[in-house]
């Protein structure tokens, strides 16, 4: 257990941290199974420009890592693409 006031309070903060970045973390993830699901390319394009915003606000904030969001709007890119 922690012994100083500050321990305490980081404690408490870092909970809270992990409820948000879980929160946005995992509404992101829906999002992008939303859209690999899609089959119609309007649709799809209509949608991409906010799930590449997701991703670029988790990577801002460290949620994930720079190179994964890259990594997952260049996938999306081309499967929006092929459609």
């Amino acid at each position: 257990m922690a012994n100083h006031k500050s321990a305490l309070k980081r404690i408490r903060s870092n909970e809270a941290k992990r409820l948000t970045n879980k929160y946005h973390h995992k509404t992101t993830r829906n999002a992008i199974k939303k859209l690999r699901e899609l089959s119609d390319k309007n649709e799809a394009e209509t949608l991409y420009p906010s799930v590449v915003s997701m991703l670029d606000k988790l990577a801002k904030k460290n949620i994930i890592h720079a190179n994964k969001a890259a990594n997952l709007k260049s996938g999306l890119a081309k499967h929006v693409a092929a459609l």
